[in-house]
């Protein structure tokens, strides 16, 4: 029992080239991350701390006290500083919402350059696997040719599997698959 203790407690050893995937990932974040600007940092803490619910929360709150201020300011001897139907209050947070727009859309502009990063190493890792994928069938075939013990067949599907695939022509596949959806059939 001791020992299944151990082994649970032990961190699973990955494969080297699971490491070097992991470390690959980690380093174009790491990459990415150090070359942000200081302004892009700050845009990306502005919008983690609008993202809030709390945000919504002070929000509701400040227009609460601003109108309420400006309603009942007179009953209490001030004079409104914005009175109803608010126009300052409109205009400030058409500003804010204005600047609230572009706080998203510079933090969304650079998460969506990471994320082109991590689609682009995906589809090199599917093709580098789709080509070592190619190479084992191809390598089985030809070691069940070779082999007197086992009957030799044509394997029309394994020979079609042998060959990696093109990545330009599986592009000019995808880029023609929705003309042959749109096309009407004969």
């Amino acid at each position: 029992m001791t020992a299944n203790l151990v082994e649970d407690d032990a961190s699973p050893i990955l494969p080297a080239h699971i490491e070097e995937t992991v470390k690959a990932i980690g380093r174009v974040q790491a990459q990415h991350e150090s070359e942000a600007t200081t302004l892009e940092r700050v845009m990306e803490q502005l919008t983690a701390a609008i993202g809030r619910p709390a945000f919504l929360v002070w929000l509701a709150l400040a227009v609460a006290a601003w109108a309420l201020g400006n309603a009942f300011g007179p009953r209490f001897g001030y004079a409104p500083i914005d009175p109803p139907p608010f126009s300052w209050l409109q205009g400030a947070i058409s500003l804010a919402a204005l600047s609230v727009t572009v706080i998203i859309l510079t933090s969304q502009r650079r998460a969506d350059k990471l994320a082109g990063l991590r689609a682009q190493l995906t589809l090199e890792l599917a093709i580098l696997g789709e080509q070592k994928t190619a190479k084992v069938i191809e390598l089985i075939e030809q070691t069940r040719r070779d082999n007197p013990l086992l009957n030799d067949r044509v394997d029309l599907e394994a020979n079609a599997m042998s060959k990696p695939a093109d990545p330009e022509a599986v592009l000019d596949a995808i880029a023609a698959a929705p003309e042959a959806a749109v096309e009407p059939k004969p």
